[in-house]
């Protein structure tokens, strides 16, 4: 009885929200359920075509894709963004901060945006290496922000 009522407070919460969010929330849905599959499935250096120019992090398309974009694709970036990190607290894996930016880059790709994926690694307390990824798009921070200090941005894909 636990369970039911603990998905009962996010259905009808999903219930209350507009038309368009719902619609952006189930395809976030989707694509975060394509990019866990895609990252279980398929071996990262053919994966890694598919996302797009691997360039270091100094290359001048990074610096022309962060630029600030028109006032519908920062919004829609922004949308974009908002429905990917709600959906990835409620599904049953754990979406965590690539397939999140995989799923948005999809989106925002489908929407003819363009978007930065970054890589960067750091210390984790214990010695341990981390490693974190986020996206950008429009001059809007879309997906893995903020990006702790200690991370250094290793490459990324335009």
């Amino acid at each position: 009885m636990a369970r039911l009522r603990s998905i009962r407070h996010p259905l009808r919460r999903f219930a209350q929200v507009d038309s368009r969010r719902r619609a952006l929330t189930i395809e976030a849905v989707l694509c975060l359920l394509a990019a866990r599959l895609a990252l279980v499935l398929v071996p990262f250096p053919r994966l890694a075509h598919r996302l797009g120019t691997f360039v270091a992090p100094g290359d001048a398309r990074v610096a022309r894709s962060r630029r600030q974009g028109s006032r519908a694709q920062m919004d829609q970036a922004a949308m974009v963004g908002w429905a990917v990190t709600r959906a990835a607290r409620y599904l049953p894996f754990k979406a965590v901060c690539l397939p999140q930016a995989m799923a948005a880059r999809i989106m925002l790709n489908r929407r003819g945006i363009v978007s930065v994926l970054h890589f960067g690694a750091g210390k984790e307390g214990n010695r341990q290496l981390g490693a974190h990824a986020w996206l950008d798009a429009a001059g809007v921070e879309v997906t893995g922000y903020p990006v702790r200090p200690d991370f250094a941005e290793i490459a990324c894909f335009v």
